[in-house]
């Protein structure tokens, strides 16, 4: 049996340029393709799956079921992690992000900031 190798990641929009440029700047991706009813970006250093969004009739209408997890906070812990996620947050929020809630660290997981993006699907920052 054959294993994959690469995947992208499929998002429904309402308007699949705009969200494609929100992703690119949070990513640091590239607009690999755009036209009326789908964009795409990827990962100029081919290393991160492709980001593909395409249109869709119907709005969001419930939480997301998969998100995306943002590693801004890899390997930091307490102060140094949550200034880390509030660091981010404060660039995302004018390019159009909203933040939701924080998550504070339990003893179990560590603290992440959960926010949404521009059509209003969840994302965390972690």
């Amino acid at each position: 049996m054959a294993s994959v190798k690469e995947f992208q990641v499929t998002f429904d929009c309402a308007q699949p340029e705009r969200v494609a440029q929100f992703w690119c700047e949070v990513l640091g991706y590239d607009l690999s393709y755009a036209d009326e009813g789908s964009a795409a970006c990827a990962d100029p250093a081919g290393v991160g799956p492709r980001l593909f969004f395409q249109r869709v009739p119907e709005g969001k209408e419930v939480k997301n079921r998969l998100h995306l997890d943002v590693r801004v906070g890899t390997g930091l812990v307490g102060e140094e992690r949550l200034g880390a996620l509030e660091a981010e947050c404060a660039r995302l929020v004018p390019l159009g992000a909203t933040r939701v809630r924080l998550l504070r660290a339990d003893g179990v997981n560590e603290s992440c900031l959960v926010m949404q993006d521009v059509e209003k699907n969840e994302f965390c920052l972690d």
